[in-house]
C-alpha cells in the first residue's frame, strides 16, 4: 500500500538529529518556551520575511490570538471561506464575532476576491483568506480590497509554509499570518504547535503577552490571556526541520509536476499548476466519481484522503450561521468531487507513476461506464 502520508520515512532520514535536539531540550530544563523556542522563532521570522514570530501550542490558538490582537469581538464580522478546516471559522466564533463566508475561485479553490468585495459591510473588521492545499490565495487582489476599505488581513497559512510570490512568503502579505505545525504539515512538529507572524511590533507585543496569561512580566497580568505557550521540545524539533523545508518544498513541487504530466490522459480535472505560489501540502484531483475512485484506488494499493467532504457552512456545529446548501456552489462541488492523492517529500517517482497509472485506468473505466449508461 502506498500511504497517503509517510511520517516514518521523514523520521528515518533525520531521526538522529531530532532525537539529539529533543534530548538537548530536556537536558536544558527549558520545557516551556525557553532558548530553543526563541531560536526557532527568530529563524522562522527570517524565513517568512517578517519581524516577529510568536509560537503557540496549535494553529487554532494562532488564529484565536490573531483575532484578539486586532481587537475583534462581539458584533464584528470576519470574512473567510467555507472551503477550509473547521478551525478557521471556529476561531472567529471563539471571539464572539460572526463568520461571513464567501465562495472560492473555481480555478485556484481559494477566496474569490470579487465575492469578498461584495461581502464587506460596516461591521467587517478583518478578512481571513485561507491558502488552501498550500496555494497562495490571490493576495494582491485581496490586500487591495482590504486597503481600499481599511480592513486588516489575517492569513490562514496553516498549509502554506514557504509559498511565495514576487519574493514574499505566506504570512507576510497581511497584518498577521497564522501557521500550524501539526505533524502532517509541510513543517510539522513532533506533536502540536503553531505560530503567529507579523511585522507590526505592537501586535507582536500583544500576542506574546496573550499566549502567556497576559503577562508583561512574571506575575504581572496586564491583559486577559491564555496558556498557549509552545513546549521547548517542539521548538527544538522545528528548528531542526526548518533547515530541511526548502528541500522538502522542492521535492513536493517536483512530485506535483510529475503528477500533472502523468495524469494528463486521465478523465479527471487536475489542480491548476503554479510555481512557487504553491507548496503542495495537498495534491487533489476532481472527479464526479470521487467515491468510486477512492474505493478503487484502495483496492489498487493507494491510500487517499478527502479535504473536505462537508464544507463548514453545512456542518451541524455552524448551522446557526444560517447558510444552506447551494449558497456556495463552487465550494460544494469541490467538497463532492475532490480526492487528495499521496504527496510528501519522500514519495518516489516510481510511486507517483504507480498512483497515476491507477488513476488513469480507473478514470477510463468510469468514462466507459458512464458513456454506456
Amino acid at each position: 500500500m502506498i500511504p497517503f502520508l509517510d511520517l516514518k520515512a521523514q523520521y528515518s532520514a533525520i531521526g538522529p538529529e531530532l532525537e539529539a535536539a529533543a534530548i538537548s531540550a530536556m537536558r536544558s530544563g527549558e520545557f516551556v518556551l525557553g532558548s530553543k523556542v526563541v531560536a526557532f522563532e527568530e529563524r522562522f521570522a527570517d524565513y517568512c520575511g517578517v519581524k516577529d514570530t510568536i509560537t503557540v501550542n496549535s494553529g487554532t490558538s494562532a488564529l484565536h490570538l490573531a483575532l484578539l490582537a486586532l481587537g475583534i469581538g462581539e458584533g464584528d464580522e470576519v470574512i473567510t471561506v467555507s472551503m477550509t478546516f473547521v478551525a478557521t471559522v471556529s476561531a472567529i466564533c471563539y471571539v464572539n464575532a460572526r463568520p461571513v463566508l464567501v465562495d472560492v475561485d473555481p480555478k485556484t479553490w481559494n477566496m474569490d476576491p470579487a465575492k469578498l468585495e461584495q461581502a464587506i459591510t460596516p461591521r467587517t473588521k478583518a478578512i481571513l483568506p485561507v491558502h488552501l492545499h498550500g496555494r497562495l490565495a490571490d493576495m494582491k487582489a485581496i490586500t487591495a480590497v482590504a486597503q481600499r476599505h481599511g480592513i486588516p488581513v489575517i492569513e490562514d497559512a496553516a498549509q502554506a509554509h514557504g509559498a511565495s510570490l514576487d519574493g514574499k512568503r505566506a504570512g507576510s502579505f497581511g497584518d498577521i499570518g497564522c501557521f500550524s505545525f501539526y505533524p502532517g504539515k509541510n513543517l510539522g512538529a513532533c506533536g502540536e504547535g503553531g505560530a503567529v507572524v507579523t511585522s507590526r511590533p505592537e501586535l507582536a507585543l500583544r500576542l506574546r503577552q496573550m499566549r502567556d496569561w497576559g503577562q508583561s512580566a512574571r506575575y504581572f497580568h496586564d491583559h486577559p490571556g491564555f496558556n498557549y505557550r509552545m513546549d521547548g521540545i517542539q521548538g527544538a524539533v522545528l528548528d531542526v526541520k526548518l533547515k530541511y523545508l526548502p528541500e522538502w518544498t522542492r521535492k513536493r513541487q517536483a512530485a506535483a509536476k510529475l503528477y500533472h504530466e502523468l495524469l494528463a490522459p486521465a478523465a479527471i480535472t487536475r489542480p491548476a499548476p503554479a510555481g512557487e505560489e504553491h507548496v503542495w501540502h495537498v495534491y487533489a484531483i476532481r472527479t464526479a466519481a470521487r467515491d468510486r475512485m477512492q474505493s478503487a484506488l484502495k483496492d489498487a494499493g493507494v491510500a487517499t484522503n478527502i479535504h473536505y467532504p462537508r464544507p463548514v457552512h453545512l456542518q451541524k456545529v455552524h448551522a446557526d450561521l444560517g447558510y444552506k446548501a447551494t449558497d456556495f456552489p463552487v465550494t460544494e462541488a469541490l467538497a463532492n468531487e475532490t480526492l487528495s492523492l499521496p504527496i510528501y517529500p519522500e514519495l518516489t517517482p516510481g510511486q507517483i507513476a504507480q498512483v497515476s497509472k491507477a488513476v488513469c485506468e480507473i478514470s477510463t473505466r468510469e468514462l466507459v461506464a458512464s458513456n454506456a449508461a
